[in-house]
């Protein structure tokens, strides 16, 4: 069995562009094109063009679709509107993330569909818990990676680059929600979602619709200064925006309390849920005692911090740095930190990392690290 990453339907394409390639989740995937620096001040000032296409879809259907998702997930599927998406969590049963989640939901009430976009790195797994969870219900799960290509455009400028090559109603189209749609000649599924902090747009279209569908947006975003980005000034986006990702803020090890994203698990909805005892006791444990909470950091200094480096204060150890990097919004280093409760309100003093030895001085601060103006 070959080892090799995936490629998606833009890869030469994106090596045309100049594109620096990396394995990420197993797949090939555009790091950078150019200055990452460049291409997250485009995505922040004008627009960004990515390539998601790694991302993992699942599709839910038939009669019991929604009990299902509501079993499997902690989120109240049965309140999503049609055309309307949301972001959840699945759980382990002791209440660990597997991983954060979208569903969008597609079908009217008689002919039920959601559509489930994970992570990357966790699609399969994503896809196996449902597929179990859902086993008692009737409902269909599938595997839908293949189906789709993922294209984001992102940026203060998006709105009217998409509504340049689409006859969809964007100005109606709100936050979290999708609707079917037509973009330069290419059926999609339009959402008004991202991962940036900016208004943006994800766009799902059949493979081989996908270089069709990025060329025209390029073509349509010239004159708004549309630059084609990596997952390099993705991150430091996110990060900005104090956008959790998996692997460094989400892990099996904490649940979405630990997290500070107890929001999304709703204890009200019918019926019970993977994880539902777990978490009612994180939940009372959270509001209690918290042990660490989430924060942001930002450095009086040049030096960057990275996952994993110690939080400190007074001589000890008082947390872990979870994200870092230097911020091109904030022009200095930033990074998100679980830290003990003592040491996580927003002005807390001598609060420094551990930085190759050297305790750099940072100041706490509540997320995110940037919001866009409405």
């Amino acid at each position: 069995m070959s080892n090799a990453p995936r490629l998606t339907s833009l890869d030469a394409l994106h090596r045309s562009l100049g594109a620096t390639m990396t394995d990420f989740a197993g797949w090939d995937m555009p790091l950078r094109y150019g200055s990452e620096r460049d291409e997250h001040n485009a995505v922040r000032t004008r627009a960004g063009l990515f390539d998601l296409s790694h991302m993992g879809e699942i599709t839910v259907t038939g009669p019991e679709a929604m009990k299902a998702l509501n079993y499997a997930l902690v989120g109240n599927i049965a309140t999503i509107g049609l055309g309307r998406a949301r972001y959840t969590m699945i759980c382990q049963e002791d209440g660990g993330i597997v991983d954060d989640l979208i569903v969008y939901r597609l079908g009217e009430t008689e002919a039920p569909e959601y559509l489930v976009v994970a992570n990357a790195g966790n699609a399969q797994i994503v896809l196996d818990a449902i597929t179990e969870r859902a086993a008692g219900f009737d409902a269909e799960v599938r595997d839908d990676r293949d189906a789709y290509a993922l294209i984001a455009v992102q940026g203060p400028e998006s709105p009217g680059i998409l509504k340049s090559v689409t006859d969809a109603d964007l100005d109606g189209l709100k936050y979290y929600a999708g609707l079917p749609g037509t973009v330069a000649g290419v059926p999609a599924l339009i959402a008004r979602t991202g991962y940036t902090g900016e208004d943006g747009f994800e766009l799902f279209v059949a493979p081989e619709h996908a270089e069709q569908l990025w060329r025209a947006l390029t073509d349509a975003g010239q004159g708004a200064g549309l630059v084609p980005c990596g997952l390099s000034c993705r991150d430091t986006l996110r990060l900005e925006a104090g956008m959790p990702l998996y692997g460094h803020e989400l892990t099996t090890a904490l649940t979405p309390f630990d997290a500070g994203l107890g929001r999304v698990v709703k204890f009200e909805k019918d019926g019970d849920f993977v994880g539902r005892k777990a978490l009612e006791a994180a939940a009372e444990k959270a509001e209690a005692n918290p042990p660490r909470k989430l924060v942001g950091l930002i450095a009086e200094g040049r030096r960057v911090p990275r996952a994993g480096f110690s939080v400190v204060a007074g001589g000890e150890v008082v947390g872990e740095v979870t994200s870092g990097a230097p911020s091109p919004t904030l022009g200095k280093p930033i990074a998100i930190a679980y830290v003990d409760a003592a040491h996580a309100a927003p002005g807390t003093g001598g609060v420094g990392i551990d930085i190759r030895g050297t305790h750099e001085a940072y100041e706490v601060v509540a997320l995110p690290f940037y919001k866009r103006q409405k």
